[in-house]
C-alpha cells in the first residue's frame, strides 16, 4: 500500500544547500534509515517529510487517512502532565475512550449513589469494549518501564531531558500511525531499551523513517536506507550491511566515469590549447563538449575526517581505584569497586540509566570525591573528558575561539605542527563554518567540535560519557580507527553495541545496588556471559568485597571465574606466587613475540617477493601459518602471565 510520495523536494538554509530534488515513495512496511554527516541536514529532512517545515520547492503528498507521528528531538509536554498522562494524552478513539472512562470511575468515586453518573459509566465501559481499548494503560506502562520511566506519576517538567524524550518516544509508539518517523530514537537510552525498542519496530505494522547512529539497530530494523551527502539523497533497498555493500559499488563506479571524463577533458583542453577557431560547426562542437564536460564535474566532496592527534607518554602508574563507594542520599551507585588500569586498557562501562556509569567517570576525573576508598592518578596522567553534555561550550563563542582557547598550534601524530584553523578543516569545519557561532552548528557537530577539542590537548586517558550520542556513522568510524592506534587508556560509556564490539576488551557492568562486575571480551561476550548465566554478577565476581580484601579489581578484571572462590575469607586465602618456570616466561616473553612478529614480517616479505613461484609460495605460507599458531600460542600465555602478575600485586 503506498503511503507517502516526496517529489523534487529542494531544501537550502542561506547559501548552504541541504538537498536538491529528491524524489521517493513510502510503502507500507517500509522501514527507512536516514543518515549522512553531520549537517547534511538529516533532521530537516524528516521535519520537511512531516510537514514541520516546508521545503523551498517540490512537493509531498500523504495519502487519504494515513496518520504521519514524529518524535523530534525536543519534544514539547503540557505544563504539570505526568508522565502515565502524556503517553495517554492522543487523540486515537481508543485513547479518548480510555481517557472518558478514567473520568466517569473518578467521578462515581466523588458521588457513589449519581445514576447519571452511572449511566456515563456504562457508556464509557461500552466504548472501551467496542475499541477494544481495555488494554492501552498497561501498554502505555510497560512502554515505560522498557524504557527506564518508573514513576507514572512524576510531573514531566521535573524530568531530565534524556527522560522526557524516553516519555514521548513512549507516547509516538503507543498512539497509532501509519508512517512513524524517529529522529535519534537510540540517544540517551540503556542497553536493555535499545534491545526492546529494536524488537518492537521490528515487529510494528506501518512504515518507519528514523535517523540513527547505532549501526547495528540500523542493521536489525531497517530495510531501505537513504544517504544524504553533498546535497544528493541516494537510495538503497537495503540494510546497513547490505548498504555499505552497495554504497562501495557506486563510489567505484563513479570514480571511473570520473576517471573517463577527466581523460576526454584532458584531450579536449589538448585540443582547444592549440589554437583551434570557432569557425566551424566542428570546432565549435568541440568547444560545445569541453565546456560541457568542466561542468559535468562531480559534486566537492565533503572530505574525510582526519584525528591524526598526538598523544602524550604515559607512565607505569596510570589510574587506580581503591574500594570505592559512591552514595547519594540512601541511594548506593559504587560499592567497594576497585580496578587498576593497566596500558593499552579498553574498558566498556555499560549498565541501566541512573546506575553510576557517568559518576564513576566523574570520580576518575576528581569531579566527585568517593564517599570511602581512593581514586590515584600517576603522575604523568593527562586526561581527556568527552562528556555527554555540552555545558561547558560557551555558545556565544566562535568554531575557532573555542578552539583556540585549548590551543592555537596542535602537534599531530607524525610529529609536524598545524594550526588550529588547519585543524579544524581536518574535522570537516570550512574556513566560512569556523566563524560561525557554536549556537548555530547542529548538535552533532557540536559533538564533533567538542571531541577535537578533547583530542588537541593530547591526552593519554580518556574519559568518554556517550560519545556516540549526535555524532554521524562516518565520524564514529573515524574515532573507532583513532582509538585502534591510541596508545593511551580508554574508559567508554556507551549504550552503542557496535561501537562496544568495535573498542573494547573489558567490560565494567553496573549490575544495581552499586555492585559492579567485571567482564573480559566485548559487548557480545558480556551478552552472551549473561544470557549463559542469567543475571549477571550471580556467578561473576563482584567487586562487592570487604575493604580488607585489598586491590581486588586486578584480580578480578577480566574474569568470570568462580563466586565460591571470591566468597573465601581473605585471611584464609593462599598467597600467590610465579612458579621458577613463570617468572622466567614472565620476564622474556614480550622478546619472544617480538621475535616471532618480526620472522612473519620476514615471511611477508617473502611471499612478495616469490609471488610468481607456486612452489615457493606453498612452503611460506605454510611456515607463515606455523608463526601464526605459535604467535596466538605466546599471546595466550602473556595474558595469563600478565593477569597472574596483576594478582600478585593486587595482594600486596
Amino acid at each position: 500500500m503506498h503511503l507517502l510520495s516526496v517529489e523534487h523536494i529542494t531544501k537550502s538554509y542561506g547559501e548552504k544547500l541541504l538537498f536538491e530534488n529528491v524524489t521517493f515513495g513510502v510503502e507500507d512496511g517500509d522501514k527507512i534509515g536516514i543518515i549522512g554527516v553531520n549537517g547534511t541536514g538529516k533532521s530537516t529532512f524528516l521535519k520537511v517529510i512531516a510537514g514541520l517545515e516546508p521545503a523551498d520547492s517540490g512537493t509531498i503528498s500523504i495519502g487519504n487517512r494515513v496518520t504521519v507521528r514524529m518524535l523530534a528531538q525536543d519534544p514539547a509536554f503540557a505544563p504539570g502532565e505526568t508522565t502515565l498522562e502524556h503517553v495517554l494524552g492522543g487523540d486515537s478513539p481508543q485513547l479518548r475512550a480510555v481517557r472518558a472512562y478514567a473520568a466517569a470511575l473518578e467521578a462515581i468515586e466523588l458521588k457513589p449513589g449519581d445514576e447519571a453518573l452511572q449511566e456515563q459509566l456504562i457508556k464509557a465501559n461500552q466504548r472501551m469494549d467496542e475499541l477494544d481499548a481495555w488494554q492501552l494503560e498497561s501498554d502505555a506502562k510497560t512502554a515505560l518501564s522498557k524504557l527506564g520511566i518508573n514513576d507514572f506519576e512524576a510531573k514531566v517538567e521535573t524530568l531530565s531531558g534524556g527522560q522526557r524524550k524516553r516519555v514521548a518516544m513512549a507516547a509516538a509508539l503507543l498512539l497509532p500511525s501509519d508512517i512513524l518517523i524517529l529522529d535519534e530514537p537510540t540517544n540517551h537510552i540503556d542497553n536493555d531499551s535499545v534491545a526492546w525498542l529494536e524488537g518492537m519496530l521490528q515487529k510494528r505494522r506501518g512504515a518507519l523513517l528514523m535517523i540513527t547512529h547505532d549501526r547495528y539497530f540500523l542493521d536489525r530494523v531497517s530495510n531501505r536506507v537513504i544517504e544524504l551527502d553533498k546535497g544528493q539523497a541516494h537510495f538503497y533497498q537495503a540494510n546497513y550491511s547490505r548498504f555499505l555493500e552497495l554504497k562501495l559499488d557506486r563510489e567505484e563506479r563513479e570514480a571511473a566515469s570520473e576517471a573517463k571524463r577527466q581523460n576526454l577533458l584532458r584531450n579536449e583542453l589538448a585540443w582547444i590549447r592549440r589554437g583551434a577557431k570557432a569557425r566551424t560547426t566542428k570546432q565549435k562542437a568541440r568547444i560545445d563538449r569541453f565546456e560541457a564536460l568542466k561542468a559535468d564535474a562531480p559534486k566537492q566532496s565533503g572530505g574525510k575526517m582526519d584525528v591524526s592527534v598526538a598523544s602524550s607518554r604515559l607512565g607505569r602508574k596510570i589510574v587506580e581505584i581503591e574500594a570505592v563507594t559512591k552514595r547519594f542520599g540512601e541511594r548506593t551507585l559504587i560499592r567497594d569497586f576497585s580496578y587498576i588500569a593497566v596500558p593499552e586498557d579498553r574498558v566498556g562501562i555499560v549498565g541501566r540509566n541512573g546506575s553510576g556509569k557517568s559518576t564513576l567517570l566523574k570520580l576518575i576525573t576528581g569531579q566527585l570525591t568517593p564517599d570511602e576508598g581512593t581514586v590515584e592518578l600517576g603522575a604523568t596522567v593527562k586526561l581527556g573528558w568527552f562528556s555527554q553534555e555540552h555545558e561547558e561550550m560557551d555558545q556565544s563563542l566562535r568554531v575557532i575561539e573555542y578552539i583556540r582557547e585549548g590551543a592555537e598550534q596542535v602537534k599531530t601524530a607524525d610529529g609536524s605542527i598545524i594550526s588550529a584553523g588547519q585543524m579544524l578543516e581536518r574535522f570537516l569545519f570550512s574556513p566560512t563554518m569556523q566563524w560561525t557561532p557554536i549556537s548555530k552548528l547542529s548538535g552533532g557537530e557540536k559533538r564533533r567540535l567538542q571531541l577535537l577539542r578533547v583530542l588537541m590537548n593530547a591526552p593519554n586517558v580518556l574519559l568518554l560519557d556517550e560519545p556516540t550520542n549526535d555524532l554521524d556513522i562516518s565520524t564514529l568510524t573515524v574515532l573507532e580507527d583513532y582509538l585502534d592506534d591510541f596508545p593511551g587508556v580508554v574508559f567508554v560509556v556507551s549504550h552503542d553495541r557496535y561501537f562496544l564490539d568495535r573498542t573494547v576488551d573489558k567490560i565494567v557492568a553496573f549490575e544495581g545496588d552499586g555492585v559492579i562486575t567485571h567482564h573480559t571480551g566485548n559487548y557480545t561476550d558480556y551478552q552472551e556471559f549473561v544470557e549463559k548465566h542469567g543475571v549477571a554478577g550471580s556467578t561473576a565476581v563482584s567487586t562487592a568485597k570487604p575493604a580488607s580484601a585489598g586491590k581486588t579489581a586486578a584480580a578480578t578484571a577480566g574474569t568470570e571465574t568462580h563466586a565460591s572462590t571470591a566468597a573465601k575469607p581473605a585471611g584464609r586465602e593462599r598467597a600467590l606466587k610465579m612458579s621458577y618456570k613463570e617468572q622466567k616466561d614472565y620476564e622474556q616473553i614480550d622478546g619472544w613475540i617480538a621475535d616471532t612478529e618480526a620472522e612473519l614480517s620476514a615471511i611477508a616479505a617473502q611471499m612478495e617477493a616469490a609471488s610468481s613461484d607456486s612452489v615457493r609460495l606453498q612452503e611460506l605460507a605454510a611456515e607463515q601459518q606455523q608463526l601464526e599458531e605459535k604467535l596466538e600460542q605466546l599471546m595466550d600465555r602473556w595474558t595469563e602471565l600478565n593477569e597472574l602478575a596483576e594478582q600478585i600485586a593486587a595482594q600486596k
